[in-house]
């Protein structure tokens, strides 16, 4: 194990594995990704010795490991997804004498190097579990679990060493919409999870124009497509950051009209940074980042969320982004892993 000393004070050697579907890069890309990235480069501004397991792609301030050049989303010629991200993520722990600490943000792939190493590590789920992969856990209580909100830390139950730490962003990065248009918006993936169709039913109840954005997946031309219009109703694919937040910053808000209880929703805290309220369904994590009144409104049905848009439209766009900037940028999510990182590491040297 490597370090002596106090770890109170001491840099930290400090290994962050990244999911090997695409690469890290501040701002661009997936979610996770982009968490990631944000917590790699500010820890390194910190002064810790940081080490990103990810895609030879990839762009970070930490010192880059890659077992593969690109990740198997646009290498067609890696083999099966799931054997790609067990290789990545062995070769990390292979290597988990040269840290203090190992983070690991690839789903329950770490689980079974775990009890083969004898540094503090600890693991994130960004989306949500399968009960056999919360049992796995319950039987490995030394790994140090990292619930992104309350809701995800019940679902752990009783099991010890479940820290809450909720996603963070780079609040200043996105734009403020003071003059924002008069549209909704609906962004994120195209599946029936997340709700799609419904914003569409939504915007047409209301009245008002829809903006749907995000990568088409399963069931969109059944479900979605046939009710674009190019009028009413317009789809604009997958965007870019600098498209993103301008569509964020210009919509009269936001729609989010889940259908299944998600562990949190990295697009709602974003909307808000610009300002944007959020109109969402009340289940999962969405209670715990919409302030009901204040950054948005909350309803449990479809009915609900059309009476409820138009109260919506009237809250006070610089009081939203001013609640983000406090309770979701990113140098708090980097404080809190910071301290939980030091804590483990004393724990483990007595």
């Amino acid at each position: 194990m490597s370090g002596n000393g106090d770890a109170s004070d001491r840099p930290l050697r400090i290994a962050q594995i990244a999911p090997a579907g695409t690469a890290v890069r501040r701002g661009v890309g997936e979610s996770v990704e982009q968490l990631v990235a944000l917590l790699c480069d500010e820890l390194v501004a910190r002064g810790h010795e940081v080490t990103l397991f990810a895609t030879g792609d990839s762009q970070t301030s930490a010192e880059l490991r890659s077992y593969f050049a690109r990740g198997y989303e646009y290498d067609e010629e890696l083999w099966d997804w799931q054997f790609t991200e067990y290789t990545h993520v062995g070769q990390a722990y292979a290597q988990a004498d040269d840290f203090d600490v190992i983070h690991c943000h690839n789903y329950h792939f770490g689980l079974p190097f775990a009890p083969f190493v004898r540094v503090p590590n600890v693991h994130t789920h960004h989306v949500q579990m399968e009960p056999g992969v919360i049992s796995g856990y319950h039987r490995l209580p030394q790994v140090q679990l990292v619930a992104v909100s309350s809701f995800q830390a019940q679902i752990y139950a009783d099991r010890p060493n479940v820290e809450l730490i909720p996603h963070g962003i780079e609040t200043d990065a996105f734009p403020f919409g003071a003059d924002h248009g008069d549209y909704l918006l609906f962004l994120g993936r195209m599946i029936a999870d997340k709700g799609p169709a419904e914003a569409v039913e939504i915007a047409r109840r209301a009245g008002m124009p829809l903006v749907l954005a995000g990568p088409a997946e399963d069931g969109f031309d059944e479900a979605v497509a046939p009710q674009i219009d190019g009028r009413q109703i317009t789809y604009v694919g997958r965007v870019e950051p600098a498209e993103r937040d301008e569509l964020l910053a210009g919509a009269a808000a936001l729609v989010y009209p889940l259908r299944y209880p998600e562990p949190f929703g990295l697009v709602m805290i974003e909307a808000m940074a610009c300002g944007t309220p959020v109109l969402g369904t009340a289940m999962g994590a969405v209670p715990e980042l919409v302030e009901d009144g204040l950054t948005g409104y909350l309803g449990d049905s479809w009915d609900e969320l059309v009476e409820l848009l138009p109260r919506a439209l009237e809250l006070d766009r610089r009081a939203i982004r001013a609640r983000a900037v406090e309770r979701f940028d990113f140098r708090r999510m980097v404080d809190r892993h910071e301290q939980l990182y030091r804590r483990l590491v004393q724990e483990a040297h007595g």
